[in-house]
């Protein structure tokens, strides 16, 4: 039954209690291929400040140690906290959509899978206002890879998180930056391959909403297959599709 409570007491109620798992809970959250990719992009220097939006557990801050001055992290979820002190030089409790920062306060801003549970135009204006001019800042998020298997992969995506206020395409990402005002935008493409079972395994999801997703698996459309290349028999392989999107303040 979906709960009644305002989504960011939601999304913070969630988190909280996947905070044990969080880290185990997909293959993507510690895959470094993806992580070596968002610093690519991101092209951060030594010399730079970082802000983790939607930080977490510090995961994507943590591919960034070393290679930037200083990295600080913003979250609703303190819950998270205690896992990301080792790589993040200061944690604050915020929201994406008012970022408790001054306008240009950092060379880069980077905000992986947080955007869904936000008013995400809201959020990502904050990321360009937080950020200097000439900085980047990059989004990395799920998407559905097209019109063919949008409805059937939002369905489990909802069905994994109930907060969740977004769904994504490619394109929306590139809109969002752009409406923003965000230049020399682009979406890079990521794929990572999910068993299903670990991906549902959550901590914060009931038994009745796991088994609705591996029913969309099951049931799913021979275009999701063909696109999410499903396998299906004692587990379930998804091959999830990430939009990387980066971009520019004008400087």
């Amino acid at each position: 039954m979906p709960s009644s409570a305002p989504v960011d007491i939601q999304v913070r109620d969630h988190f909280t209690a996947r905070a044990a798992r969080y880290n185990v809970s997909s293959h993507w959250v510690t895959d470094p291929v993806l992580g070596a990719l968002t610093v690519k992009l991101l092209a951060p220097r030594p010399t730079d400040v970082l802000l983790d939006v939607a930080c977490g557990t510090g995961l994507v801050a943590k591919e960034f140690v070393g290679k930037v001055a200083r990295i600080v992290g913003v979250d609703i979820t303190e819950a998270m906290f205690d896992q990301a002190r080792p790589y993040v030089d200061e944690l604050v409790v915020g929201g994406g959509e008012a970022l408790p920062f001054p306008d240009a306060s950092f060379d880069r801003v980077v905000c992986r899978q947080g955007i869904q549970f936000m008013r995400d135009g809201e959020a990502v204006r904050e990321m360009l206002r937080v950020l200097k001019p000439g900085g980047r800042v990059c989004l990395v998020h799920l998407c559905a890879y097209g019109e063919a298997d949008r409805a059937e992969y939002f369905e489990s995506l909802r069905l994994r998180n109930e907060a969740r206020r977004n769904f994504y395409v490619r394109g929306d990402l590139t809109r969002l930056l752009a409406d923003a005002g965000a230049v020399n935008v682009a979406v890079h493409d990521y794929v990572s391959v999910e068993d299903v079972d670990v991906w549902s395994n959550t901590g914060a999801i009931t038994d009745e909403a796991r088994e609705g997703i591996r029913e969309v698996y099951r049931n799913a459309s021979p275009a999701f297959r063909e696109l999410h290349a499903v396998q299906t028999g004692d587990r379930i392989v998804d091959h999830m599709l990430f939009g990387v999107a980066v971009g520019e303040k004008a400087g």
